[in-house]
């Protein structure tokens, strides 16, 4: 099962990377098309918002590609402080 979730957090990144490559690359095709003001905002915005999106998916792959997520608590009893 701890195999499983370290292919997962690969999965995680490679997900994360791709998709803001294929955000990015969107933008620019659009801001290319029609280069006005409301689609540069628009664009840009959609840009910024995703960035901690994809940057969360990436921290969440790097642990489980290292290993934090092989051991989870059964019950709150088991969560240390």
């Amino acid at each position: 099962m701890n195999q499983i979730k370290r292919i997962a957090g690969l999965i995680w990144i490679l997900l994360a990377v791709v998709a803001y490559a294929i955000l990015l690359q969107t933008a620019l095709t659009q801001i290319n098309a029609k280069p006005s003001t409301d689609t540069i905002i628009q664009w840009s915005i959609f840009a910024v918002i995703f960035l901690p999106i994809a940057i969360g998916l990436i921290i969440f792959g790097w642990l489980a590609l290292k290993g934090d997520y092989d051991q989870l608590p059964v019950s709150s009893e088991g969560i240390q402080d």
